[in-house]
């Protein structure tokens, strides 16, 4: 339950709009629903700030339609990470307008008139081979309300493709880094910008990069200041966490020493 549908119904209680008995019947799902094999957190945008989302890789198409179903008859957002076809052909079956982007895994529903988009997250990729991981990374981050921009293609190894782009960086709050290869991105761009760049090392790269251990153990040891490291491939976890960044109170954010645009 999103904190606005609560406060909305604690409202309705309050003026009588409500009966106590119907408030508690909306209410009997929370905090999670067991669905045997699968237990659906419905407190976690009360807590977190944004709906449950569902990890697919491992749940056979009829568990994520089951979870699916239960998201959705609470609240209007469902985000499925590392979806394969099977779970998007199953989900649709209860959820017409579900959408599957093929190359990020991901499948949404966004059923809200209006989705917010907060602030201003930029992503940023080494090489164009990095655009599946940035991709779950960005679409997650539209989906949790943020504005995002897209900077791709913009590594070191033509770093003045980087260099150009200096006026968009400056107006982010929040930053997401995508590389595999040496991992050598981040670095950089942390080296840039007052604002916290988040990085997410990626598979990407010949024999000795090791699947990106090379570029997540490169980001490990960054001496650059202000630079948090997901794991590899790991998208949505950096947008989540550049999400809660970028949705910082204003306050907060001028007290961590975040330029807010």
């Amino acid at each position: 339950m999103h904190p606005d549908n609560l406060r909305h119904l604690l409202e309705r209680v309050a003026s009588g709009a409500t009966p106590v008995d119907a408030a508690i019947e909306d209410l009997r799902s929370l905090p999670f629903a067991d669905l045997d094999d699968i237990k659906i957190d419905h407190h976690r945008a009360l807590r977190c700030g944004f709906a449950e989302v569902v990890f697919c890789e491992g749940k056979s198409p009829g568990q994520v339609r089951s979870a699916g179903r239960e998201l959705l008859e609470h609240g209007e957002v469902f985000l499925g990470t590392r979806a394969s076809a099977s779970h998007y052909q199953a989900l649709a079956q209860v959820a017409s307008d579900a959408r599957y982007f093929e190359a990020a895994r991901l499948i949404v529903v966004d059923r809200r008139e209006e989705r917010p988009a907060e602030g201003h997250i930029v992503v940023a990729t080494g090489g164009s081979a990095d655009l599946p991981v940035a991709e779950e990374a960005a679409i997650s981050a539209e989906v949790m309300g943020n504005r995002v921009t897209r900077l791709y293609d913009v590594g070191v190894a033509g770093v003045h493709r980087l260099l150009a782009s200096q006026g968009t960086l400056r107006e982010a709050r929040a930053i997401i880094a995508v590389a595999g290869m040496e991992g050598a991105l981040p670095s950089v761009l942390t080296g840039l910008v007052s604002v916290p760049v988040v990085a997410v090392p990626t598979s990407v790269g010949y024999g000795a990069s090791f699947s990106g251990i090379a570029a997540l153990l490169a980001m490990l040891n960054s001496c650059a200041s202000g630079l948090a490291v997901v794991n590899i491939d790991n998208g949505f976890g950096a947008a989540a966490m550049a999400s809660r960044i970028n949705q910082l109170p204003a306050n907060v954010a001028a007290a961590d020493g975040c330029e807010r645009p």
